[in-house]
């Protein structure tokens, strides 16, 4: 189970996580800093992406991570742009979507797409020892809980060749989207169709590899697989 380690004893509030720049100026109705919503967008997505600048140029990176309590350790390469930038202690915005579904409206300027999102800022550095070979588990298991104890563990020319970035979540924030078109009175009666398709996470049958050994048989989290929270349900509406 991942700690959460950051819960107050209020609650979920985490007043720490709001600053200048994570305040939400446009639909601040959609935005929360509180905890267990950033936790459980972080948990349910699949990958992220990271965003920094090196010399004016701005790149971002799509890799994997893993959470671990108010921790995010995300994978890279050690021969990577982003290990070299961030080594160095440059400033990052990792960001999670998750897409819930497009919203068809009557009117092409209210249509709009149903997501949960997190950005967290800071300055990710790279770990080694004991701290890279636990962040490597993180990151496993959040592709796929039960998978570590089963693969063989990376050999020392492996974890030379793969770079780990840990990121405390300091200052992050969450927006979710969710509900029907928002149309204008005047075009209610318009006779066109109007709702919301809603889009799934749902994985197909597992492809056994060409090489997979003959009697193995499917181990039961990938034959019953979901992302956490997703039987959780949805976030309640906007207000």
């Amino acid at each position: 189970m991942k700690g959460d380690a950051r819960k107050n004893a209020a609650g979920t509030a985490r007043p720490g996580l709001k600053t200048p720049w994570t305040t939400h100026r446009r639909h601040p109705e959609r935005g929360s800093h509180d905890w267990e919503t950033i936790a459980a967008i972080l948990d349910e997505g699949v990958f992220c992406h990271v965003g920094f600048s090196v010399d004016g140029q701005p790149f971002v990176v799509p890799t994997g991570y893993g959470r671990d309590g108010s921790v995010l350790y995300i994978h890279g390469s050690s021969a990577s742009r982003m290990l070299r930038a961030l080594s160095r202690g440059l400033p990052a915005c990792v960001t999670v979507s998750l897409i819930d579904g497009l919203v068809l409206a009557r009117s092409a300027f209210k249509h709009s797409i149903n997501y949960r999102s997190v950005i967290v800022l800071g300055s990710p550095r790279p770990v080694t020892g004991d701290e890279k070979l636990h962040g490597l588990r993180i990151i496993t298991e959040h592709m796929a809980r039960g998978r570590w104890q089963e693969i063989r563990k990376p050999s020392a020319k492996e974890l030379k060749a793969t770079a780990v970035l840990r990121m405390d979540i300091d200052e992050a924030s969450a927006k979710v989207r969710s509900g029907g078109p928002l149309d204008y009175d005047e075009d209610v009666d318009r006779a066109v169709w109007a709702g919301q398709l809603p889009f799934l996470l749902v994985p197909a049958s597992p492809v056994p590899d060409d090489r997979l050994r003959e009697g193995i048989a499917l181990p039961p989290y990938l034959a019953q697989y979901a992302r956490p929270q997703r039987e959780a349900g949805r976030p309640s509406p906007d207000p």
